[in-house]
């Protein structure tokens, strides 16, 4: 017998051992099966399951379940990211603790350290995924820098390199000055800072007393700038357009350019052009064909090397020996003394507070600067025209489909890939330099001094290239390399190209692109057919979440507080297409009632003998409550199949809580009672058997998103003997006589006493008083429906009787319409109408206030100007909720007859 309290915790890790154990999750490339397949997106080594793991990773595995229940070679493709800078951090932190450094410890030590780290710390993100319930082909799991993935790593950078798409350039990047690395976009997260801006005033070249003045956030980089930009056809600058300018401090005539960057708008309408430090700048620079030196080196402190020469041959207007005392100075304290400096030399016009967004290092957490470094790079112009092609004629399908045109924007405007990285963690570049600069590209060191031989005539000494590859770089191969690439396997004949990604958008052109890149040029086909785009979780608010403000719901406490099973259908039941969601305690618990009201109903069904029946037919259901349920299951079925079919997954919940909830439970199961504690005979056995069917049905249905209880109660009601649900067969549709009849009768049974419910509920009757049901306008079906049900109607609606009503309605009726007939419950004796009808009118005021309140606020066009976003969808969706307020209050009032 079911325990009779449903115990997530009691079961969960107990089922996930055994299926995992009995290799269920695995795929088999040997069968004929068609397959499905799915790549996990590999989380960092360093990572901790966080909310946006849980939704994705249920989404996947609900997608692979039910794939696997159709019979399909399901193949989910575990494994994890090296995550170079995160995980150096990492290490070097413990090193700290130590008071050790990785400089001390020397390069391959330090990498030494990694592995071992990972050994001993890493992968803990795995477990927790197990935690989750994710059914993935754990044997499988692939590490980006394991043996194989790493030779294709090799291959691909030298393919590339000798097709002339990856190759060396000085371009302007993201530099963290902690790390002394560059850094993807992603590892940049921009902070709202309290600044100041600075209105300089630079002297105009053989113009003694007149000056251009420039605003800057930065004054401390003005030691490279190179020109000053003004807007296009802006008339207060027309004459100095050619002109030159004198670099305060420096002495340096810089030009005087036109430019669509300049705004007329902005600040004087002059900007200061620092090429080497801004990377709207750089752009500039190229336009104008300007010189870029660098004046900050790799800590962010000043650097003088590439000024030098200027510093000796100015005169008069110059001060080299302050520029001199800036050298070694951080950037920031070297601000202050230039503005101090320029105050002095009466160049500061005006100091103005300001506040502007400044991109940090999402792991360093210092200010990044924009730096002109030598770097390797990849044509990502040139491999993205087949991806862009896909995409336009359909090969693979963003949903939703608004994605596309974000994917179209990136793809477009694409910019060369920065693959390299100042790091010791990661792949190394597989490049050698000869003693006279020459670069030799190859898969090996021997390889690499082959070439060099036949290039020199003799062996030469020959330099690894210090730089690792952008982490992205292998994530991009992931599809294929994870079965094999660049060997020819059964796996990747098999299951590349893949079927879904479910990812989320923030990395559509970090990884999706790329991946699609990459993917279209080895492979010569895109990795997947469909890009299932969710959104992010927010709380329950619409606010992002985080440490800082507190509201960080960690997923693995969710699961301890309400099982796995709830938290995924949770957000499945959350995860509409192209939105975020946000995500409360009180729908988690909701829908932990949910697998508890299966748990109950079950153990109900158990409790009556109702038990797994193979041999029951339900073509030869007669009476129309079998019928019915039979009928519902049918349309849950296929109603599930479509929406993931169509990868919708709150409709794929939604469709099951409705038919399970309220179909089955509240209506069936409460219909059957009487039958079920009667004497044993054909209505019996009938009620019993479309029971297990349909319980049947609801377990495969719902397995994919609760996999424990579902796996659970299929044993214990005897589904499938000692086998796992897992492997069980996708439920279809099965022949049901009359089903419209069927469907008519008991669907108008369940609208009169839903009806009835409400109107009792809405002015407060108390469960326990029993009233006559007055029915006027009723058809013949109608009241002969209610008469075959009237022991249903009387135990459910709690009427004592019906009796039809042929005048006008007596006065202390409260009212409701069905179809064509008016039910009227006389509860005059019962409560205080009056009362009733004061406060639904008193309800009513509130909601109208609430209203006016919320379209004042949205009216507002300040308001408006300085909300979030989510502020704003938040005070829309309570104005709505109020409206729908008033209308019910509307409604209720009407019911009561004066």
């Amino acid at each position: 017998m079911l325990d009779k309290a449903f115990d997530p915790a009691s079961m969960e890790a107990r089922l996930y051992a055994a299926s995992e154990a009995s290799g269920a999750f695995g795929a088999e490339p040997a069968s004929d099966a068609q397959p499905f397949t799915v790549v996990i997106p590999p989380p960092n080594v360093t990572g901790s399951l966080h909310i946006g793991h849980a939704l994705n990773n249920t989404l996947q595995d609900v997608l692979i379940r039910y794939r696997r229940m159709q019979g399909r070679d399901a193949l989910w493709m575990p494994g994890m990211d090296h995550a170079g800078i995160a995980t150096q951090m990492v290490v070097e932190r413990l090193l700290g603790t130590e008071g050790k450094t990785r400089k001390e410890l020397g390069r391959e030590a330090f990498v030494k350290r990694i592995w071992d780290w990972k050994a001993e710390s890493g992968g803990t993100i795995t477990r927790q995924l197990r935690r989750l319930g994710a059914s993935l082909d754990w044997p499988r799991e692939r590490f980006t820098m394991d043996a194989g993935l790493s030779k294709a790593v090799i291959e691909v950078f030298v393919r590339l390199h000798k097709e002339g798409l990856i190759y060396r350039d000085t371009r302007l990047v993201n530099w963290d000055p902690v790390f002394q690395t560059a850094i993807s976009d992603l590892e940049v997260e921009s902070r709202e800072m309290k600044g100041q801006i600075w209105t300089l005033r630079y002297p105009v070249e053989g113009e003694p007393g007149r000056f251009i003045q420039v605003a800057t956030t930065r004054p401390e980089t003005m030691l490279g700038d190179t020109a000053i930009a003004v807007s296009l056809g802006d008339a207060r600058f027309a004459d100095l357009v050619g002109k030159r300018a004198i670099l305060p401090l420096v002495g340096r005539a810089i030009p005087i350019v036109a430019d669509e960057y300049s705004d007329a708008e902005k600040g004087t309408g002059a900007v200061k052009i620092t090429p080497a430090h801004d990377f709207n700048d750089y752009a500039v620079a190229r336009r104008h064909d300007l010189s870029m030196p660098t004046v900050l080196d790799a800590e962010a402190r000043i650097w003088l090397d590439e000024i030098a020469d200027e510093l000796r041959l100015v005169e008069g207007a110059a001060n080299p020996e302050f520029v001199r005392s800036l050298a070694g100075q951080d950037r920031f304290v070297a601000r202050k003394a230039i503005v101090a400096e320029l105050e002095r030399l009466e160049l500061l016009e005006k100091v103005e507070a300001h506040s502007n967004a400044v991109p940090h290092g999402d792991r360093s957490g210092v200010v990044i600067e924009p730096r002109l470094t030598l770097q390797w790079y990849c044509d990502a112009a040139t491999l993205a025209k087949p991806a862009i092609e896909a995409v336009e004629t359909g090969k693979t399908e963003f949903v939703p489909k608004q994605w596309e045109n974000t994917f179209f924007a990136w793809m477009r405007d694409i910019q060369p890939w920065c693959i390299s990285r100042q790091l010791w963690w990661g792949h190394r570049i597989p490049a050698w330099y000869g003693p006279d600069g020459s670069i030799f590209v190859e898969r090996d060191e021997a390889a690499a001094h082959a070439a060099a031989r036949e290039q020199f005539g003799s062996d030469v000494v020959l330099t690894r290239d210090e730089d690792v590859l952008d982490t992205w770089f292998s994530s991009a191969l992931w599809p294929f390399s994870t079965l094999g690439w660049p060997d020819k396997t059964p796996e990747l004949d098999k299951y590349y190209p893949t079927n879904v990604l479910v990812t989320g958008f923030d990395i559509i052109f970090f990884w999706v692109a790329r991946m699609m890149m990459m993917g279209h040029h080895f492979m010569g086909e895109a990795p997947f057919k469909h890009v299932v785009i969710h959104g992010l979780v927010r709380d329950e608010k619409g606010a992002k979440m985080s440490k800082s403000k507190g509201n960080v719901l960690d997923p693995l406490e969710l699961i301890d507080a309400n099982g796995a099973d709830a938290v995924r259908f949770t957000l499945c039941a959350l995860a509409s297409p192209g939105r975020d969601i946000k995500l409360a305690k009180a729908r988690l618990e909701g829908y932990r009632a949910f697998a508890t009201k299966l748990w109950n109903a079950s153990r109900f069904l158990e409790m009556n003998g109702i038990a797994a029946d193979p041999a029951w037919q339900p073509e030869s259901a007669q009476g129309p409550l079998a019928r019915w349920v039979l009928d519902g299951a049918n349309t849950a079925i296929a109603e599930a199949s479509a929406a993931l079919d169509a990868f919708r997954f709150d409709e794929y919940a939604a469709v099951l809580y409705r038919f399970t909830w309220n179909s089955f439970c509240d209506w069936f199961i409460e219909f059957a009672k009487p039958v079920l504690n009667g004497p044993d005979g054909p209505e019996k056995d009938e009620v019993k058997g479309a029971a297990q069917h349909v319980i049947g049905v609801i377990l495969r249905l719902l397995h994919p998103v609760m996999p424990f209880i579902t796996d659970e109660l299929w044993t214990h009601l005897g589904y499938g003997g000692e086998a796992s649900l897992i492997r069980a067969v996708w439920p279809t549709p099965v022949a049901v006589r009359d089903a419209a009849e069927a469907r008519a009768e008991l669907d108008g049974v369940v609208r009169l006493i839903s009806e009835v419910r409400a109107v009792r509920a809405e002015v407060n009757v108390p469960p326990s008083i029993t009233t006559k049901l007055l029915v006027q306008g009723a058809s013949p079906e109608m009241l002969a429906r209610a008469g075959r049900w009237i022991d249903a109607i009387r135990r459910l609606a709690r009427v004592t009787e019906i009796e039809t009503l042929e005048g006008a309605a007596p006065k202390g009726v409260v009212q409701a319409v069905l179809g064509e007939a008016t039910l009227m419950l006389p509860l005059a004796d019962v409560i205080d109408l009056a009362a009733e009808r004061a406060r639904l009118g008193k309800d009513r005021v509130k909601a109208e206030i609430e209203v006016k309140k919320i379209n004042a606020k949205l009216g507002n066009e300040e308001f408006i100007a300085k909300a979030k976003p989510e502020v704003i969808e938040e005070n829309r969706e309570r104005l709505a909720d109020a409206q729908a307020e008033i209308a019910r209050l509307d409604a209720a009032m009407a019911r009561i007859a004066s």
